[in-house]
């Protein structure tokens, strides 16, 4: 437990007393050569836990065994001693130790038994200096001591500081000195040189360290494991998946990298270049076992009849349908398009246009978007009601019950909504501001009816600035205000062009004219 920090050199204990573990009468110390001053610290120590103490008690007769205590008030110790044991129980106490915790800790660390205060001090200023202080310092030191005493520290903290910038998470620090054991931590520099020699950019390198475990990635891996991981990715684009996903590197090349990998590949038929696109699509694709993103595939294979290549596109576009749920969303999902009458590949190609539908949460999304559909008309069951819940998915509850809104707004009856999203579902997916601001050109400045939406709803998802404003000033010249939204907008951007050289300017005033008798 932490106690209340003392100041470095406190003198609120007068003395220290000799307790043995079985009492005995008082010993009389005047036979020792070297005179003892009265010094202060911290309650009961073990005299034998620290080896400069044995030329001063061997000649009286002490056992020197880890029985032996010292506790305040009569025995009076040597100046030797006093600046060495004196400091390190202050400025153990400067940390947080109370003088039961610092015992222990010199007690069962042999290697801190007879490290001299200078160099404890040293080991904690280093630590300090990359942001490790306060409780965290000493909740590091309290589970592993080593860190005031290996020699391996040094130059880990000073790579860190020096070719690093101190730039390091201490908590990553923290984390990687309490799980490694010091001897591990030989090399780290050169590790990390190693990943820039193979690619990560220098301002990446602290992103990618900051992101790992340390442990994992980098100490208890060889140079060598390193080198042979970073070459195996480099046929996917290795640096750059490292870089966008570090962990990957926590992850054993031939047990868990190389596996899941190979089950990409072989889905995409052998196609590295392919798999290759996954994998910068979706790093985080690597986290998964080969046990669960074979499950994912085999339910799409068994239960939604699909091929490889169809399931390989799928994980092209959405690679993240790895992360879904395989029995709480992914069934049910191919179910409820099954039920509406898909056949194999009419699931297959409604999940390369609306990926996210397996995704989506039932009871906070899709149930929402399903009464919504149900209200404006559309039917259980059926293939139309798949396609509006396909668009209905790639937007939000609030867009789509706006855009139904909307339409209202204008005239339209749900009725007349129920014929427009089913000659073109995407209108119910069209953010409701865009949507509006094109109804209202249609209206305000074509001089239309909302009612010729029935017929080509289409016209609300061209681009209203690039597409429908342009080619309409362009026509209006030409055929006059009365042409038709379809003619106008559908044709192709070559054949628009050739229609525009052909055609002459019509006189002025002859466009209002045709307009009227239109």
């Amino acid at each position: 437990m932490l106690a209340t920090a003392n100041p470095l050199f406190s003198s609120s204990n007068s003395s220290f007393l000799l307790q043995a573990t079985n009492p005995s009468p008082p010993i009389k110390l005047q036979s020792l050569a070297t005179p003892f001053t009265t010094f202060s610290p911290h309650g009961k120590f073990t005299l034998a836990n620290f080896a400069k103490a044995s030329r001063f008690l061997a000649p009286v007769g002490f056992p020197l065994t880890k029985h032996l205590l010292v506790q305040c008030s009569c025995l009076k110790l040597p100046s030797i001693l006093r600046s060495e044991l004196g400091l390190i129980y202050s400025f153990f106490a400067e940390m947080g130790f109370n003088e039961k915790e610092s015992g222990l800790l010199l007690e069962q660390n042999p290697a801190l038994k007879s490290a001299s205060f200078d160099s404890i001090r040293a080991h904690v200023l280093l630590l300090e200096s990359v942001g490790i202080k306060g409780v965290e310092l000493y909740h590091l030191i309290d589970k592993s001591p080593d860190v005031l005493t290996a020699k391996e520290i040094v130059p880990l903290i000073h790579f860190v500081l020096n070719d690093l910038e101190g730039k390091v998470e201490p908590a990553q620090l923290r984390r990687l000195l309490i799980a490694t054991v010091p001897r591990f931590l030989a090399g780290f520099d050169e590790k990390v040189k190693l990943l820039i020699k193979r690619g990560i950019p220098q301002e990446k390198i602290v992103h990618v360290l900051n992101n790992v475990n340390l442990t994992k990635a980098l100490s208890l891996k060889s140079i060598e494991e390193i080198e042979k991981t970073v070459t195996y990715l480099s046929r996917f684009g290795g640096v750059d998946i490292i870089v966008r996903r570090p962990m990957i590197l926590n992850f054993d090349l031939d047990t868990q990298l190389i596996p899941r990998v190979e089950l990409l590949k072989e889905i995409s038929g052998g196609d590295e270049d392919a798999t290759g696109i996954v994998l910068h699509k979706l790093p985080a694709i690597l986290s998964y076992s080969v046990k669960h993103t074979g499950g994912h595939v085999e339910l799409l294979r068994s239960f939604a009849g699909l091929t490889d290549p169809q399931i390989f596109k799928i994980f092209s576009v959405f690679p993240n349908v790895v992360s879904a749920s395989k029995e709480r969303k992914l069934r049910p999902r191919i179910e409820f398009l099954k039920q509406c009458g898909l056949s194999s590949d009419e699931i297959f190609k409604f999940l390369t246009k609306a990926p996210v539908f397996l995704g989506l949460s039932f009871e906070d999304n899709l149930v929402h978007k399903l009464v919504v559909l149900v209200k404006i008309g559309y039917e259980n069951g059926t293939k139309e009601l798949a396609a509006a819940m396909g668009a209905a998915s790639r937007t939000s509850c609030e867009n789509l019950q706006n855009v139904i809104g909307l339409f209202l707004s204008y005239g339209l009856t749900y009725a007349n909504i129920l014929a427009m999203s089913k000659k073109h579902p995407q209108i119910l997916q069209y953010k409701c501001g865009a949507l509006e601001e094109k109804l209202e050109f249609l209206i305000e400045e074509m001089g239309r009816e909302v009612r010729e939406l029935l017929s080509f709803p289409a016209f609300l998802g061209y681009n209203l600035d690039e597409r429908i404003k342009h080619r309409y000033e362009v026509k209006k010249l030409t055929v006059g205000e009365g042409m038709s939204i379809n003619k106008l907008l559908s044709v192709s951007d070559d054949r628009f062009l050739n229609q525009k050289q052909k055609k002459k300017p019509i006189p002025e005033g002859q466009s209002e004219r045709m307009m009227k008798v239109g």
